[in-house]
């Protein structure tokens, strides 16, 4: 008999969290198409990111490792509420913007501390146009109001 929280996608990434830490990105990351799956912080205009899960396992390009929030795309996440483009290059929203047609596609949402303060955003991207499901962008909307609980942690590389 299956458990509950097999059967549960939040439920399990909370079990994820309290018992792998330290974002559950490697289990969000493994039901989406992308390639990464990030949490970014936001202090004094640039995003720093804390945690990274790569499908390939390789080092993480120093141009994400700090980003100034003008040349993300997280900028759009902290002013829209949450960001969605599945092929950047066509995407007349981000005409002009560095990293438009680099990466290639973006779904993000805002993250906030555990006093309800933004924090930063937690994304999934990729170099290659990747649409994601409804679905599952519900669970990941779910998993960002979680995820501030444990936050805590201390930032730990996954790849």
């Amino acid at each position: 008999m299956a458990s509950h929280v097999e059967n549960d996608p939040v439920r399990e990434y909370e079990t994820v969290l309290n018992t792998e830490g330290p974002a559950g990105l490697q289990f969000l990351n493994a039901r989406v198409p992308h390639r990464y799956s990030a949490v970014y912080r936001l202090d004094k205009g640039v995003l720093h990111n804390l945690y990274v899960f790569d499908k390939q396992a390789e080092v993480v390009p120093e141009f994400l490792e700090a980003v100034p929030l003008q040349d993300s795309f997280c900028q759009f996440v902290l002013r829209e509420g949450l960001f969605r483009t599945v092929g950047t290059a066509q995407d007349s929203r981000l005409d002009g913007h560095k990293y438009q047609g680099a990466i290639g596609s973006y779904h993000g949402l805002p993250i906030t501390d555990n006093f309800g303060e933004l924090f930063g955003t937690i994304c999934h991207f990729d170099t290659e146009p990747l649409s994601m499901a409804d679905q599952e962008f519900d669970l990941f909307r779910q998993a960002a109001k979680i995820l501030p609980r444990y936050l805590h942690k201390a930032p730990v590389r996954l790849d």
